[in-house]
């Protein structure tokens, strides 16, 4: 089986890792030609880390942690409070936090020399020519046409094959009405390894996190209180980073705290990402030989907190649903199987709550106030050892019972004959 996956973040590789195992043939077209070294933290919980442990690389995630102690807010003067400790059984911050592009560098690296994975760096699906019974056939950015048994889109929540393939009918994209930007900052004496939040007024809001490599992930949140708010945010995010930067300092010049550290650090930075909170919501994940993974099936954004344990989930059950094909067997079958076992999990996931983001948004200082009280009982809660053993782990929520694959499990698999 010769497969196509577009898109080398994280759903695609570890695609590529489990299929390889099977005696298929993988090619992965990267638009970047370097792996981009940027990327805000993320984390790796429930059964994503079970498949993690499946690929060997749980000691290359360790080696990669941020560094997180755990979470905290800032008050108006500065000042840290409500703390929530990664070991407590309530914490924003989780065991395996890890810089998106480290854990992108990891995959690449455990994928790269196998016999059966082939990179193509700075290369895209310029147009996908012809998706039928017999094979899928592209046409790539540098003019070569070729023909595979299937296509992954796997290039992202703003797919580009997506578009192609499917129509736009069958796309749902849901606003949640917030707008996050991250950058990466120096870091200074004065900074921490925790994870700093400050809820400032006007639904504006500044967080710093720590990273490996002594730098500092900074972030700013917004809702907008008006249509007129919100039409200038919308169109900043379809302008350049010039555009977006000014609205930034217009923004958030007043909002206090570190605000104004942040803001002329931005000119500077070496990444810069403006990125309104939507989720892609697909009536059908695949039509004929291609199919859509990860963000770019079913982006549930990282208000879920579990956008990149889904694209490993998604992507492990993928390749176990493929392994079971009988050879010349067409994918859809396979397709089918893998959309049946994973759908009504996806959908629970990307249910947010209706309070959400808005419980943490707040334009009056009362408001603010209330949630301040209520995260300082919340911490006082979860740091009292008699109490906290009481409550139940939190990866018992996202919990996705695996199912068997055995060609995925096997040490004496297919690739040991490839």
């Amino acid at each position: 089986m010769r497969v196509l996956i577009s898109g080398a973040g994280i759903a695609g590789p570890t695609l590529a890792w489990f299929l390889a195992k099977t005696g298929a043939h993988i090619t992965i077209f990267e638009k970047s030609r370097n792996l981009l070294p940027h990327g805000q933290n993320i984390d790796i919980t429930g059964s994503a880390i079970t498949i993690i442990k499946k690929m060997g690389l749980l000691d290359e995630v360790r080696r990669y942690n941020t560094t997180e102690k755990g979470s905290q807010f800032i008050d108006v003067n500065g000042r840290p409070f409500a703390p929530l400790p990664v070991e407590a059984k309530v914490s924003f911050t989780n065991e395996f936090e890890i810089l998106r592009a480290d854990l992108a560098k990891i995959l690449f690296e455990a994928t790269k020399d196998h016999p059966n994975i082939e990179y193509r760096l700075g290369t895209t699906v310029k147009e996908v020519i012809s998706n039928d019974d017999d094979k899928v056939k592209i046409e790539s950015n540098h003019g070569e046409v070729q023909e595979f048994d299937l296509l992954v889109a796997a290039d992202g929540q703003w797919s580009k094959l997506r578009k192609q393939i499917f129509h736009p009918e069958s796309v749902k994209t849901v606003d949640l009405g917030m707008d996050v930007v991250y950058w990466t900052v120096p870091r200074l004496p004065r900074d921490n390894d925790w994870w700093n939040i400050y809820i400032g007024l006007g639904s504006r809001n500044i967080t710093l996190r720590p990273d490996p490599h002594n730098t500092i992930r900074a972030m700013f949140t917004h809702m907008n209180s008006n249509d007129a708010q919100k039409k200038e945010w919308q169109e900043a995010a379809r302008g350049d980073r010039k555009t977006q930067q000014e609205l930034l300092r217009r923004e958030f010049y007043n909002a206090g705290w570190c605000a104004q550290r942040l803001l002329d650090s931005m000119d500077q930075a070496p990444d810069f990402y403006f990125h309104p909170m939507r989720q892609i919501k697909m009536d059908k994940w695949s039509k004929n030989r291609v199919i859509c993974l990860g963000d770019a099936a079913c982006a549930p954004t990282p208000l879920t907190g579990m956008g990149t344990s889904l694209a490993i989930i998604t992507a492990y059950c993928l390749a176990g649903e493929l392994s079971k094909l009988q050879s010349g067997e067409h994918p859809s079958r396979a397709f089918d199987a893998y959309e049946s076992a994973t759908r009504k999990y996806v959908e629970e996931l990307q249910d947010v709550p209706s309070f959400v983001p808005g419980i943490a948004h707040y334009e009056k200082a009362w408001k603010r106030w209330l949630f301040q009280v209520f995260m300082g009982g919340v911490s006082t809660i979860v740091n009292n050892p008699w109490v906290s053993r009481l409550l139940p782990t939190e990866d018992n929520f996202h919990l996705f019972p695996l199912p068997p694959y055995p060609e995925l499990d096997d040490e004496d698999s297919k690739e040991a004959r490839c």
